[in-house]
């Protein structure tokens, strides 16, 4: 059974990596259209965060992590944030660096400088074995009007397994 759940997962995460990276590949920048989500909102721009490595111990970790938001429209400017990737459950082994990537959406095509800010809860599964994928379904955010995507795709470098309950605190710099 554990087997089975594992392998489920691991294929889980390759498929949502498979399909970030295919976007990720297009060299030829242009302006996307807004795309409209299933629940109503539109795509605003993407997140993208450098997790700082740490040791995950058996209960758990806490990683800072610095993000960039990159609005899709170019007569945005990118906005910085800061914060902290808290884990708690099975995490074993150490990562030196890693990488996360979000899609985000609001009701409408505009938003507010520093509107990112929040707390972000849910769940984590990854595996590490020199390189490594994992996921992360997170809620949350500032009063539910600008919201994550909710599945994420994480890359990372090192010896690490985890299956967590996870929070994200987001901060505006500057």
């Amino acid at each position: 059974m554990k087997k089975i759940l594992a392998t489920t997962i691991a294929a889980a995460s390759l498929l949502q990596a498979f399909a970030m990276s295919a976007g990720a590949a297009d060299l030829v920048r242009r302006e996307p259209p807004v795309a409209p989500d299933v629940s109503g909102g539109v795509k605003i721009g993407y997140l993208a965060c450098d997790i700082g490595g740490g040791v995950g111990y058996v209960l758990g970790s806490s990683k800072q992590i610095d993000c960039v938001f990159q609005p899709t429209s170019s007569s945005e400017s990118p906005e910085h944030y800061s914060g902290a990737l808290r884990k708690f459950g099975v995490d074993l082994g150490f990562t030196t660096r890693g990488r996360l990537l979000w899609a985000v959406f609001a009701p409408t095509a505009g938003y507010h400088r520093g509107s990112l800010a929040g707390l972000y809860q849910g769940a984590t599964a990854e595996a590490t074995l020199v390189g490594g994928i994992g996921t992360n379904v997170l809620f949350g955010g500032t009063s539910g009007s600008i919201h994550l995507q909710t599945i994420s795709v994480t890359g990372q470098l090192g010896i690490n397994v985890a299956a967590t309950g996870t929070s994200m605190t987001l901060t505006p710099e500057g």
